[in-house]
C-alpha cells in the first residue's frame, strides 16, 4: 500500500472523515505532489525535507490568485498528511508544521430577522402537499439548526414523534439527538401520515425511507432544497438572499440570545470544536450593541 493509500486509509477509518472531505485532502497533496515533481524540487512527496520548500510553495499558491482561504486549506492538507507520515515513521520532519498561512479574516454569517422568519412561515400555502412539505422543512432547518446535507439524509427510522426527538446523522459520522417542539411534531406526523404517501405516489419507488420526497416523488436532494427555499422566499415577495444554512445561523443566534449555554448549542449545532460556535457569541453581541444605540436616550445624536 502506497503512502496515499494509507492517508486515504486513516481519514476514513480513523478520522470518520466524510468521503468528500477525504477527496479534498487527497486532492490538495496530489497537487502539490505535481508541483515538487514539475519544480524538480524533489523525487516524491517523502523527499519533502527542506522547510523553504514549504515557504516556496505557499508564494506558489499566493502567485497563481488563490484566495487566502483556498491557501489555508491547502497547507492545512498537507499539515495533515505530513503529520501522518511523521506518526508513521515514514519521515522525520513534517515542514508545514510551523509554517504561517494568511490570516483569514473572521466572517460573521448573514442574519434574517424573527419578524422575517415569521413572514416567510405566513406566506406558505399548507393545503397543498408541496406547501405543506417546505412548512416542515422551513421549521426544522430554523428550529432544530440542521444542515443541508443532514436534513436530506432524515428517513423515517430517525424520527422519534414519541420522544419529541430527532436523530441527526452529522459530519464525520457523529450522531446527535435534536428536541422538537409540539408544533412541529403535529406537523411531521401529519406529513408522514397524509403529505408524504402523496408525494411518493408520483415516483418509482415508494418503499424508499427517506424523508423529504419532491415533485417527481424522489428523495429530496441539496440541490432540490435550495430550490425550494428561494421559490419559498419567491412566494413571499421578499428580495433579500437566502440560503439553508442562514437558517442554521438564526438558530443558534436566537437560542444564544435568549440565553442557552454556549455548549448546549454547540452540541445542538454539532460542532466538534467550540470555537466553531463562539462566532454566533459576535453576531449576539453586534446585535446587542445596535439595538443598544437604537434605544438607549444617552445615544441619541445632538442636532
Amino acid at each position: 500500500m502506497n503512502v496515499l493509500d494509507a492517508f486515504k486509509d486513516h481519514l476514513l477509518i480513523e478520522k470518520n472523515y466524510a468521503e468528500n472531505t477525504v477527496l479534498n485532502y487527497l486532492r490538495d497533496v496530489k497537487d502539490f505532489s505535481d508541483f515538487i515533481i514539475r519544480e524538480e524540487l524533489a523525487s516524491d512527496l517523502l523527499g519533502v525535507k527542506r522547510e523553504r520548500l514549504g515557504r516556496h510553495y505557499l508564494s506558489y499558491l499566493e502567485s497563481k490568485g488563490y484566495a487566502r482561504k483556498s491557501v489555508a486549506r491547502k497547507i492545512s492538507s498537507l499539515r495533515t498528511f505530513y503529520g501522518f507520515l511523521v506518526k508513521e515513521n515514514h519521515i522525520d520532519i513534517n515542514i508545514f508544521e510551523t509554517l504561517e498561512t494568511p490570516k483569514i479574516p473572521k466572517k460573521l454569517p448573514e442574519l434574517i430577522q424573527d419578524d422575517e422568519i415569521d413572514h416567510l412561515f405566513k406566506s406558505i400555502d399548507k393545503n397543498k402537499p408541496l406547501g405543506f412539505r417546505n412548512y416542515v422543512i422551513l421549521d426544522l432547518l430554523f428550529s432544530a439548526g440542521l444542515r443541508a446535507s443532514e436534513l436530506i439524509e432524515i428517513t423515517i427510522k430517525d424520527i422519534q414523534l414519541e420522544r419529541e426527538q430527532i436523530l441527526i446523522h452529522g459530519k464525520g459520522s457523529k450522531d446527535r439527538y435534536i428536541p422538537l417542539h409540539q408544533h412541529l411534531i403535529d406537523d411531521l406526523r401529519h406529513y408522514l401520515t397524509y403529505t408524504r404517501p402523496i408525494l411518493l405516489s408520483k415516483g418509482q419507488d415508494i418503499h424508499t425511507l427517506h424523508v423529504f420526497i419532491n415533485y417527481k416523488g424522489a428523495p429530496l436532494t441539496v440541490r432540490g432544497l435550495q430550490v425550494i427555499i428561494k421559490d419559498i422566499l419567491k412566494k413571499s415577495g421578499e428580495t433579500y438572499n437566502l440560503h439553508p444554512h442562514m437558517l442554521r445561523h438564526a438558530f443558534a443566534t436566537t437560542l444564544l440570545n435568549h440565553g442557552a449555554d454556549l455548549r448546549v448549542v454547540q452540541e445542538l449545532l454539532g460542532h466538534e470544536h467550540l470555537k466553531s460556535t463562539q462566532i454566533y457569541t459576535h453576531v449576539s453581541t453586534e446585535a446587542m450593541k445596535e439595538s443598544y444605540k437604537k434605544a438607549h436616550p444617552r445615544m441619541v445624536k445632538k442636532s
